[in-house]
């Protein structure tokens, strides 16, 4: 599934839009970053209540679709430049991670 799509079916803000067209391969939740880093694979959809500009640096690096940050926290000015600077999706989402989880698995994303 792609980004567009799953902003449209989650109602999901889109902070930052790079490429809405990539497809979502699975998804990762976590907050820290050193497991995000091991464990998690390009084409994720990552969820975080992160919003620094580290976050970016590892969606970089790990080929993320994105980063859906979760439970409406607030993302910082510097993450949000350096996101359009690299074309990396930022969403968001007033849910919690948990619940945007299983309605991600409920659509077909693991």
């Amino acid at each position: 599934m792609k980004i567009k799509e799953l902003v449209e079916r989650l109602n999901l803000e889109v902070v930052v839009e790079g490429d809405l067209e990539v497809e979502v391969t699975g998804g990762y939740a976590s907050d820290l970053l050193s497991n995000v880093m091991a464990r998690s694979s390009a084409g994720n959809l990552w969820l975080t209540i992160q919003g620094h500009q580290n976050i970016v640096a590892i969606a970089q690096l790990i080929e993320l679709a994105g980063i859906l940050v979760t439970e409406n926290f607030s993302i910082d000015d510097d993450t949000i430049k350096k996101a359009k600077e690299l074309e990396i999706n930022i969403l968001r989402s007033k849910l919690d991670t948990y619940e945007l989880s299983g309605k991600l698995y409920q659509l077909g994303i693991e």
